[in-house]
């Protein structure tokens, strides 16, 4: 029985020092990979254009002026807008020093607090940009400097996407301040823009290329934010070479895998696969904004995937060529239907971009774009902190 018991815990033993070495190898393989990105090219070498992110200042006011006469789909998505939670003047920070981001069963501090916050301070910008109510504006700086002067550590088995996520929707906000809100101290901006670079910044500056693409994709597009902000062209360079041919699910031609529009994760769900197109769309917005057409590349290979995925998941039948992503670690062999039919808000700026912003674009190229606008319209809000929602209101473009 002795012998059982030693023979017992030395097989225990060997499959953990097993397993750390497996791990070990992955994790030096995976940073070998990171440490082969390279020094990016200058793709924006002029100053940033500010505000920037989603949303320029022409943006903010066709928003302000389709409300302010009540024209349509504007007013009813103001409507539904003005009515979520996350858009009132009366939202408190809930600002602490420690954010973790974990799927381990007991662990996760404090994320929730952090989606709550860069939700209101992002939409309450948009509120003081469209009604005038200082309120409001008073709301979306208390939120962002109450983080400013308090949250120091971010860590979690997600934090790159915890990271990614949020900053991407603090430093919206916090962009829209700036250029609209005089009162907004210097010293607090400053404060702002350490916060990004010292915590937000670090869990994302490597990607995720272990992950699937959404992972990529969030630390992309967080890092874009952070760089407009904090007028980083280094940093801001090292996301779009991300995007254009970076090394994991998350650049454009790993996430939208062909020329039918197949997405890394539509062999996953297609929760996640919406989360993905999303991100990069977003992204494209960003570059959009600073002179850059992101959208575009690859013959518009992004719209593509939103054909892709907006076809299928309003019933039809699409094309699905087995496939296995640039890591190796996550094969499909045919498409997902979990959570098929489940519209996420990420149609309507697609939509727009193509159909009213670009010239030259037949309209049979993004008519499952535009069904799943007009399904969903006006455009509620994204999930969490995941997406920016509300399309309808922020994208839509006078077009009669």
């Amino acid at each position: 029985m002795h012998s059982l018991n030693v023979c017992s815990r030395l097989i225990r033993h060997t499959n953990w020092m097993l397993t750390l070495i497996v791990f070990f190898l992955f994790i030096v393989d995976t940073y070998g990979q990171v440490l082969k990105l390279g020094v990016p090219a200058a793709y924006h070498p002029k100053p940033f254009t500010h505000p920037g992110l989603l949303h320029s200042i022409s943006d903010l006011q066709r928003m302000k002026d389709m409300v302010a006469i009540g024209r349509e789909p504007w007013k009813s998505a103001f409507e539904k807008f003005k009515s979520h939670p996350w858009s009132s003047a009366s939202c408190e920070p809930h600002a602490v020093q420690h954010v973790e981001r974990s799927l381990l069963i007991g662990a996760g501090k404090n994320i929730g607090n952090l989606e709550k916050d860069v939700c209101a301070a992002y939409q309450n910008a948009i509120m003081w940009n469209i009604t005038g109510d200082e309120a409001h504006a008073k709301t979306a700086i208390k939120i962002i400097n109450a983080w400013s002067d308090t949250f120091k550590v971010f860590d979690g088995t997600d934090v790159e996407l915890g990271a990614g996520l949020n900053v991407f929707k603090m430093a919206s906000a916090a962009e829209i301040m700036r250029a609209t809100y005089p009162k907004w101290k210097q010293d607090d901006i400053e404060k702002c823009k350490v916060m990004f670079r010292d915590v937000f910044y670090p869990p994302i500056q490597y990607f995720a290329l272990w992950a699937h693409g959404n992972w990529d994709l969030a630390c992309m597009k967080g890092m874009m934010a952070i760089a407009v902000f904090n007028d980083d062209h280094e940093m801001f360079d090292r996301a779009v070479d991300f995007y254009y041919k970076g090394p994991g699910n998350g650049s454009l031609l790993h996430y939208v895998v062909n020329e039918d529009g197949q997405c890394q994760e539509s062999g996953r769900d297609q929760p996640h696969c919406m989360l993905g197109i999303g991100h990069l769309a977003e992204m494209c917005e960003i570059g959009w904004n600073q002179g850059m057409d992101m959208y575009s590349f690859a013959q518009n290979r992004l719209l593509k995937g939103f054909e892709y995925t907006a076809r299928y998941n309003l019933g039809e039948d699409v094309p699905f060529q087995p496939y296995n992503d640039i890591s190796g670690r996550f094969p499909a062999d045919k498409i997902s239907i979990n959570g098929r039919g489940k519209l996420r808000s990420i149609f309507e700026q697609v939509y727009n971009h193509y159909a009213f912003r670009v010239k030259g674009i037949p309209a049979d190229q993004y008519r499952y774009t535009k069904r799943a606008a007009d399904e969903l319209r006006p455009e509620g809000a994204g999930f969490n902190a995941d997406n920016a929602g509300f399309g309808t209101l922020f994208f839509s473009l006078p077009h009669l």
